[in-house]
């Protein structure tokens, strides 16, 4: 787990990406150095046999506004937040700390009071205004850090979820691994807006599962449906090229129940309107950056199963046929 200061910006820009290794260190440097990324915020006690042995740590960061997404992977460590580390610094961040390989055992609390094993699969969650002691097996863990006022407008006694696990038994919860790997598949290539949007659906969800948990009242069920919402219409963006995306085939990634996902589209007209609408629009985008692609080639691409369907559907929706609509773009 690390961070570093992120700056709050009114609107996202760029998503930035950083990548952090020891292993261009000499092996009794690259311990030091991993404490060194993380000692702002965070003590990392050191052995002879660890000097010795040498260490193994990566980090890619990315980094939009004030969200933060990290992925990490190392050889056995401990990290420690403490009371007096706490008051010397400005670090006040939540942070939802995924387990993806691996085993961490975390106490929280003064003494610590707490005792949490995390383990594959399991989020912990964090408040960096509390102390905690982290014992890192060799693993590998993705890491949320987000502002306080954006957990605490989902759960508004965020502080007690400090400490706490959830797995992926319950059906918010069941949704997050696949939220979680698209996150990690596209984030080198999204844009900034695009980065923020998909970082903050899906620590949402999170929250909002950690606040079903728990049984915390606020807003949690609008976050979770947001999240639910956002990552269907993510689905169905990056599947419009193929002729099975159906609602049937969204209901079954989406893990959700068939009445859940129906009512969140209900606004849309319909979850197989909302496709079709989807297709089009892509489609009209696609007569005008490509002027030379033959339409049905576009019509096939997008999933329709002949020209005439295609052009019968896109003069409903723009009330005009597609070499008419490819004609006035020009």
């Amino acid at each position: 787990m690390t961070t570093e200061s992120v700056t709050r910006d009114a609107a996202p820009a760029n998503c930035i990406h950083s990548h952090f290794s020891t292993h261009h260190e000499a092996p009794r440097a690259q311990l030091p150095a991993w404490r060194d990324r993380l000692g702002h915020f965070l003590d990392v006690p050191i052995s002879r046999r660890q000097l010795a042995d040498g260490f193994s740590g990566l980090i890619d960061s990315y980094r939009v506004a004030d969200l933060a997404f990290m992925d990490c992977r190392t050889d056995p460590v401990s990290q420690t937040r403490s009371v007096a580390r706490i008051s010397t610094d400005s670090v006040r961040q939540f942070v939802f700390h995924v387990a993806v390989e691996g085993t961490i055992e975390t106490g929280t609390g003064p003494h610590p009071k707490r005792k949490a094993t995390q383990s594959t699969p399991g989020i912990l969650a964090l408040d960096m205004n509390q102390p905690m002691h982290m014992d890192r097996s060799a693993c590998r863990v993705q890491a949320f850090f987000l502002p306080r006022e954006l957990v605490e407008s989902v759960l508004p006694e965020a502080e007690s979820i400090h400490g706490s696990v959830i797995d992926y038994h319950s059906p918010l919860a069941r949704m997050i691994p696949a939220q979680l790997a698209d996150l990690s598949r596209s984030l080198p290539t999204m844009s900034g807006q695009a980065a923020y949007d998909a970082i903050q659906s899906c620590a949402l969800l999170i929250a909002a599962a950690f606040g079903k948990q728990v049984g915390l009242s606020g807003n949690a069920r609008a976050a979770a449906r947001t999240a639910m919402f956002a990552a269907a219409r993510r689905y169905i963006d990056a599947n419009l090229d193929q002729m099975d995306l159906t609602p049937d085939s969204v209901l079954a990634a989406s893990r959700l129940s068939r009445s859940t996902l129906y009512r969140l589209f209900e606004p849309e007209g319909g979850l197989a309107a909302y496709i079709r609408s989807r297709r089009l629009r892509e489609a009209a985008d696609d007569l005008h950056r490509y002027r030379n692609k033959a339409i049905v080639e576009i019509a096939y691409g997008l999933g329709f199963n002949s020209a005439s369907d295609f052009t019968r559907a896109f003069r409903r929706a723009y009330d005009m046929s597609p070499s008419d609509f490819r004609a006035l773009t020009r």
